[in-house]
């Protein structure tokens, strides 16, 4: 039994490594010219982004119904390899509760004729078995620590990767992933914050868990559709997703806020010489930093107590071109006087700024 977890944990795992997420075509673009209009275009694959597809700084590729990266596989989670993925996800842990019953019955087994019980004290005898025949495989103190190291570790990868598991298994059966389900979210926080009466409806929930769940796992093993074009519930279409990533793009542009650098910064990630706070508030994330010098601009599009993200605009990209982005202290920048976007003044405290 333990040898066939190890298999089928080592089958997806590799799997979801070596199949990859799928990357969309570079120079893709729809089918209708008139269908660009819904999309962002991706200036490194010198494609359009397709719906559901993101850019990965990592992968350096659009990847297709993009999840996330995951350091562990060395790839990204998304369209083809996330049933591989979350499969990895469910046999890890229950090949590590398997583990576990066997390390606790070892120990159990082991102790129960070593342990002796006076009046005021317990004595554990780790010499010697008390008892005939002998066992084939010597139980000793350092067979005792060692079972009980790896039980720890069992349990530690039941508990973390479990919690994986369930988060994954969240947006697998409402047919999002971890990106969607955040601008989901922030399509809330927009209507909300203007007011504008609208209602954001997910355009890929297929109405039923079940449906949903056959989006990614499938009796052949190959996703359904092409990563490019997907199925959507009623009063929806193909673009209704990209639409509303447009106008939250608009949305960052008008409310970010451009500040203007004071001090040097070298973009580590956790500066000794910027505050204590500064040092132990650092943004737990795979997100760069970036390094500033003294009069860099900056747009900040969000912020943290200590630390804020933002665009550092290039002096040989004035015209909103390529820019650097990146967390930076928030005391080593200044508000500017006038907002970035709209050449005016900056309100005393805007809201969510």
């Amino acid at each position: 039994m333990l040898l066939n977890w190890t298999v089928m944990i080592l089958y997806n795992y590799f799997s979801a490594m070596f199949i990859g997420p799928g990357y969309v075509p570079l120079g893709w673009t729809p089918e209708k010219s008139q269908d660009c209009m819904y999309l962002q275009y991706c200036k490194v694959c010198q494609s359009y982004k397709a719906p559901r597809s993101h850019h990965c700084r990592k992968c350096n590729r659009c990847v297709m119904k993009m999840d996330h990266h995951c350091p562990w596989i060395n790839n990204c989670c998304g369209y083809q390899n996330h049933a591989s993925f979350t499969l990895f996800l469910l046999l890890a842990p229950l090949g590590c509760i398997h583990a576990s019953f066997i390390f606790v019955m070892t120990m159990y087994t082991q102790l129960y004729n070593r342990i002796s019980f006076g009046w005021s004290s317990v004595k554990i005898d780790m010499s010697a078995a008390k008892r005939d025949p002998r066992p084939i495989i010597p139980f000793g103190l350092s067979a005792f620590a060692a079972s009980l190291f790896a039980l720890g570790l069992a349990l530690g990868t039941t508990i973390a990767v479990g919690m994986l598991f369930i988060i994954q298994m969240k947006v697998i059966l409402t047919n999002k992933t971890s990106i969607e389900s955040w601008i989901e979210e922030k399509a809330k926080d927009r209507i909300q914050y203007y007011q504008t009466g609208e209602t954001f409806i997910f355009p890929y929930d297929m109405g039923s868990k079940w449906k949903n769940f056959r989006q990614v796992f499938t009796w052949s093993g190959v996703p359904e559709g092409d990563g490019l074009d997907w199925p959507v519930r009623d009063g929806c279409h193909q673009y209704s997703l990209t639409i509303e990533q447009l106008k939250q793009k608009a949305d960052k542009r008008i409310r970010s806020v451009r500040y203007r650098a004071i001090e040097d910064y070298s973009g580590v990630c956790c500066p000794v010489t910027k505050g204590v706070k500064t040092f132990f508030t650092t943004p737990c994330t795979e997100e760069p930093r970036i390094a500033l010098s003294k009069g860099d601009l900056i747009l900040a599009t969000r912020g943290l107590k200590h630390w804020m993200y933002g665009e550092k605009i290039l002096d040989s990209t004035a015209d909103g071109g390529i820019r650097e982005r990146g967390w930076f202290p928030r005391n080593c920048v200044e508000k500017c006087q006038y907002d970035s976007e709209t050449d005016q003044p900056v309100d005393g405290e805007k809201k969510n700024r």
